[in-house]
């Protein structure tokens, strides 16, 4: 059963869960600190926006099972992440929400319309029974709001009060108890004021809330749950192929490696695998962004959820599950909605320790009016505790993070890690590989001199050599070669240099001029990336492969600079091509010959300078500047150990895509400012009006449900379906400032 949802490694497990009962982000901050406090379990983040977790834990050390119970017993559900189940568990949790903010409303109109004859009535003008009677029915109409509509806030509380914390929950039931208790005592004794009507309206306005929250929520998360659902849930499987073309309806969940399947035009495809038979066009724009369909044919692979659109193909199937393309990005997207950047862990440190602040000051705050007026000294208490939930605070910076990323998803970006926005709008120096980053990396064979031997036995020779390398320079020379397939022992690979192995008993060296043969005069090669091949005798061929400039890598570096980004070159190829191709872009900083350590140690002299890099490339060779760049991006084409060094991955082919993803994470990080700032002066605010007097509890429930739902709205404008930047290059026309450090001279 674990293999649909669980990724292993060794003894390592992770596993995507589906979270039922969290309201809040306490309810995020209490799973995910009680989880961690199992033995064996290593990590565990939990996506407010999406109610999806993801947990890593060592399973010689613990089961799945506990972890599951563990959260049961802290009054939460976890289960294992199906599509199907995590729309029925929002279709659940609306429902009941509609409900409970219908009982909420008519208990409030009918409530208001009781308490407005008291409230209009003259001194002496309505008896005793008649105000009684009143009572009595609004008394009735409001215990159903209580003990039904803000039932879950109870629950919260108590849950918290029993872990011996003060969550978010807390201060609201204290409020909305504290007053129906009050208003019980009021009506039973006739001798003091009830406070019906303001329960009722701060449970309806505070239920209004919380719903168009949660709706905002479902809209912001969109992105990522659209990925999910692309694999369809059966597959045309042919069981006699290729002896015939019979077909079986299966589920897609039952398909194994070997299996071949009939994909028929507007069907997309079940699992990764590779076209055996057929011609078409896929759409592959849900995950790249990309709206041009890519053309299939035999021997060319398909991922999973790509869509078919003109003719039918045949397909065996290599990935399922876990393994497929599509999974890794949608666990790689878990990855970055659920690691919380600085700014989020900061936001909840502060609003743990406000709830406690908060429950101090009420008590200040209840004692000093007991002092002065006690008979207005419970009602504005209950005012101070409901208006001043920081829940705006809490979810400032979560709702921002997950618009943009799903944003950033349908662009063809996708980030990998939690901090990678935070840091991409603070970058103010990108570094560039050439081959397969600023070009298409899509070598070809352009020229071949052979000092001794001829040319078929030398493309042999390479080809042998680079036999399962996915260095698209090994790409060129394999489909260069007509010969028959050389076999090559004893490889090894130099990141950045080349590789040298034994062919036929005779050892060669293969890669750059100076790695083969450094006591050797290369011939020109204007334009061309030039590559030797070398024995114990010496050079036995020179091959000149040509590269394309990518279309858009001329925009992007215009965009960069328009966004004060300082470009750098860095690239392993001869220093005359790289000139040359930084003389095309305009790039001042343009370095050749570079090895991997050469750029890293170029990367460390930038940010000793206090530069903040941002690092794209895509080769091994790349893997350790990207893991040392404070931000990375590995392109989809590359190399895994590339994309896994990265925090961000370009699946489109579109270099501008860079450049917009700079302008939306300053966008993200002005929103997510925005957001705290506006909860931190709604609080400095609300709080002292409310001490003052000035605030009632019905007041209080609509300023913190407002608040709420302002920053929720406030950070929905980042998840715009279509990228509109105006004429300043930012989104919106929004004039956003360049990173720290932007125009500090070197």
């Amino acid at each position: 059963m674990q293999q649909s949802f669980v990724k292993s490694e060794g003894d390592v497990r992770e596993a995507s869960l589906i979270l039922e009962g969290i309201v809040c982000a306490a309810c995020v901050w209490l799973n995910e600190r009680h989880i961690l406090q199992l033995p064996g379990v290593i990590s565990a983040e939990i996506n407010f926006s999406t109610h999806r977790a993801r947990v890593r834990w060592d399973e010689s050390r613990i089961q799945l099972s506990r972890i599951l119970h563990a959260v049961q017993e802290i009054g939460y559900l976890a289960y294992p992440f199906d599509t199907n189940r995590q729309e029925e568990l929002f279709r659940k949790e609306r429902n009941t929400a509609i409900r409970r903010l219908a009982i909420a409303g008519l208990g409030m109109m009918q409530v208001m319309m009781y308490a407005v004859p008291v409230y209009l009535a003259d001194a002496g003008t309505m008896t005793d029974d008649i105000q009684a009677l009143l009572r009595f029915a609004s008394l009735m109409l409001t215990t159903p709001v209580v003990f039904y509509s803000a039932w879950p806030f109870f629950q919260g509380a108590w849950r918290d009060l029993k872990l011996k914390r003060a969550g978010m929950d807390v201060p609201v039931a204290l409020g909305v108890g504290a007053a129906y208790a009050a208003s019980i005592y009021g009506t039973l004794t006739g001798s003091a004021e009830v406070y019906f009507d303001s329960v009722t309206m701060f449970v309806f306005f505070l239920l209004t809330g919380r719903f168009l929250e949660m709706s905002a929520r479902k809209r912001s998360a969109e992105a990522a749950e659209s990925l999910v659902k692309l694999i369809p849930a059966a597959a045309q499987r042919l069981p006699g192929w290729p002896a015939t073309r019979e077909e079986e309806t299966v589920a897609a969940v039952k398909l194994t490696p070997g299996d071949h399947l009939l994909v028929g035009p507007g069907d997309s495809f079940p699992a990764d695998g590779t076209v055996v038979d057929g011609e078409s066009s896929v759409d592959e724009s849900l995950l790249t962004g990309e709206s041009h369909p890519v053309d299939k044919h035999a021997g060319l692979e398909v991922i999973g959820g790509t869509m078919n659109l003109s003719s039918p193909l045949v397909v065996r199937v290599d990935k399922v599950g876990a393994d497929t393309v599509l999974s890794g990005i949608v666990r790689l997207l878990d990855r970055a909605l659920s690691e919380k950047p600085r700014l989020a862990m900061a936001a909840d440190r502060v609003a743990s320790w406000f709830v406690l602040a908060l429950l101090v000051v009420a008590v200040l705050v209840a004692a000093t009016w007991y002092w002065i007026d006690p008979s207005r000294a419970f009602w504005i208490t209950v005012s101070v505790l409901v208006v001043s939930c920081p829940c705006a605070l809490a979810l400032a910076t979560p709702a921002a993070l997950t618009a943009s990323l799903g944003r950033l998803t349908r662009m063809g970006l996708l980030s990998t890690r939690g901090h990678a926005l935070e840091t991409l709008a603070k970058a103010t120096d990108f570094v560039f590989d050439k081959t397969g980053t600023l070009t298409t990396g899509e070598f070809r064979l352009v020229h071949v001199d052979c000092l001794r031997g001829n040319r078929e036995e030398a493309l042999a020779v390479a080809a042998a050599l680079e036999k399962g390398a996915t260095h698209p320079v090994a790409k060129a020379l394999r489909e260069a070669s007509c010969a028959g397939h050389a076999e090559a022992s004893e490889v090894r690979n130099m990141p950045g240099q080349g590789v040298t192995g034994q062919v036929a008993g005779r050892a060669y060296r293969l890669g750059s001029p100076m790695f083969v043969a450094p006591d050797t005069s290369a011939p020109p090669a204007p334009g061309m990336t030039l590559l030797a091949l070398a024995d114990d005798a010496g050079v036995v061929a020179w091959f000149g492969l040509g590269d394309e400039l990518r279309p858009q890598a001329r925009r992007l570096i215009d965009d960069l600079k328009t966004l004060g980004v300082r470009v750098h070159l860095y690239s392993g190829d001869r220093h005359d091509n790289v000139a040359a191709l930084a003389a095309t872009l305009g790039i001042a900083d343009a370095r050749g010959g570079m090895l991997p350590e050469d750029k890293l140690d170029a990367v460390k002299v930038l940010q000793a300078d206090g530069a903040v890099v941002a690092m794209t490339g895509d080769g091994v060779n790349d893997a350790p500047v990207l893991a040392q760049a404070q931000v990375s991006v590995a392109v989809d084409q590359g190399a895994e150990a590339a994309q896994a060094a990265a925090d961000m991955i370009l699946l489109s082919s579109e270099l501008s895509r860079l450049a917009d993803g700079v302008r939306i994470a300053r966008k993200t990080q002005a929103v997510i400012q925005q957001n705290l700032a506006w909860s931190a002066l709604y609080n400095f605010a609300a709080i002292p009006a409310a001490a003052l007097g000035y605030v009632t509890p019905w007041m209080a429930g609509i300023g913190m449900s407002l608040s709420s739902l302002l920053v929720v709205l406030n950070a929905m404008r980042l998840s715009g379906q279509r990228d509109r930047f105006g004429s300043n290059g930012t989104p919106g026309g929004v004039e956003l400032p360049a990173p720290p450090n932007a125009s500090k001279k070197r």
